[in-house]
């Protein structure tokens, strides 16, 4: 009885520490529960945010790198809608090179046919000038193939040459004058063009002189004209452009007539017609 009364206090402390011990582990068992149940509602959470990107970025859960799944999917969300943004930009950037391109492209066609055409103005001012001197200067020497009367260009191509005086080609102007005064310019030329080739050839006379005098040839020296005319402008700048190679009738045209003027027709019935030039028809 003793003992027991001196260790009635042990009882009530047992049960005390019972009782603690007991509440410890309902604690820890409800705090395990409260933790599982706190991730589910964070998993539901995250998956409801993903399904559901309308909703405001601060009621969005974190994902486990610490970043808003919100803006995880903005920034996927961005990368999308970059992506035609991109597209286009590369197709504007290409329809503007091309585009370029075809400017470019014009550019060079517009400065090509610009040097073409200066180029052409430039030759015809060349020519001009070339058809200003044959008709203001005439040459003192002629050049001849067998064949032909030669530019004076190509005098190195030559067989022979002629020089020609003053005499001969005042000679020369007069009969043009005779033959063709009323004729266009082009059928003056003719004219001296069928002298000259005269000259040239074989079968007749070797001077402008004796071409021009050959008996029954030229009907202004049979009748006296040639003596009376005055070689007018046109007439000379004719000569002079014989001279220098223009020729109206090839090379092998040796007599011209008027069909309506002349006494003898012999020409037209035995040779062949090259040209008709104003009232001249010329043969071969």
């Amino acid at each position: 009885m003793e003992i027991i009364s001196k260790n009635r206090w042990v009882a009530p402390m047992l049960s005390v520490l019972l009782v603690c011990i007991m509440g410890i582990n309902v604690v820890q068992a409800a705090g395990k529960w409260n933790e599982e149940s706190d991730s589910k509602q964070m998993t539901d959470l995250a998956s409801s945010a993903h399904n559901n990107p309308a909703l405001p970025q601060e009621q969005r859960p974190m994902t486990e790198e610490g970043t808003s799944l919100s803006t995880e999917m903005h920034v996927q969300s961005v990368t999308t809608d970059a992506l035609p943004a991109n597209k286009w930009l590369s197709a504007a950037q290409e329809e503007l090179e091309q585009k370029k391109a075809e400017e470019k492209r014009k550019a060079q066609a517009i400065a090509a046919a610009k040097a073409k055409k200066e180029a052409a103005l430039r030759q015809a001012k060349l020519e001009q000038a070339k058809a200003a001197a044959a008709t203001s200067t005439p040459p003192k020497k002629l050049y001849f193939t067998r064949t032909e009367l030669l530019n004076q260009e190509d005098a190195k191509l030559a067989t022979w040459s002629y020089s020609v005086s003053d005499k001969e080609l005042l000679l020369l102007q007069k009969i043009v004058m005779a033959e063709a005064e009323g004729e266009p310019y082009k059928g003056k030329v003719a004219v001296a063009n069928v002298v000259l080739n005269r000259l040239r050839s074989a079968n007749f006379p070797d001077t402008i002189y004796k071409v021009i005098h050959q008996k029954s040839q030229f009907s202004p020296v049979a009748n006296g004209r040639l003596k009376r005319v005055t070689p007018n402008e046109d007439s000379v700048k004719a000569v002079n452009a014989a001279l220098n190679g223009q020729k109206e009738v090839s090379d092998d045209t040796y007599y011209f007539l008027s069909l309506t003027l002349a006494d003898d027709l012999t020409v037209a019935r035995t040779k062949k017609e090259v040209k008709t030039i104003g009232h001249h028809t010329f043969y071969k």
